[in-house]
């Protein structure tokens, strides 16, 4: 009965850990150039900080064979790429304006956002 409880508190920590402590990986890019690697079941990075008004170039690795993984979403640009397993996804994004942009996966399992500033 004590390992239950044990587990069961584990369990506990670890959910909430993951949902409200934890802080994806931030990087900054002066160059509007920045690799994503889709693996584990997230995007690294996660956030994004990029130049405003400048065209932007994403390259997803992706290392994850999950369904899931296939499809990179953002949903305020109305643009999505199916990612092939693998490095050379290659995504082109226009200029964007300051602002906050989010991509994620097709079930947003994974989520990723993107700043412009």
């Amino acid at each position: 009965m004590l390992m239950v409880n044990l587990l069961g508190a584990i369990l506990i920590a670890v959910i909430i850990y993951w949902f409200w402590l934890y802080k994806p990986q931030q990087v900054s890019s002066d160059d509007n150039n920045v690799t994503v690697l889709v693996s584990n079941g997230v995007y690294q990075p996660a956030q994004i900080k990029v130049v405003a008004n400048k065209a932007l170039t994403l390259t997803f690795n992706r290392q994850d064979s999950a369904p899931c993984s296939e499809t990179v979403i953002f949903p305020q640009l109305e643009i999505s790429k199916t990612l092939l397993k693998g490095e050379g996804n290659t995504l082109e994004l226009p200029a964007l304006k300051a602002g906050e942009y989010d991509f994620h996966c097709q079930m947003q399992m994974y989520k990723g956002k993107l700043i412009a500033k």
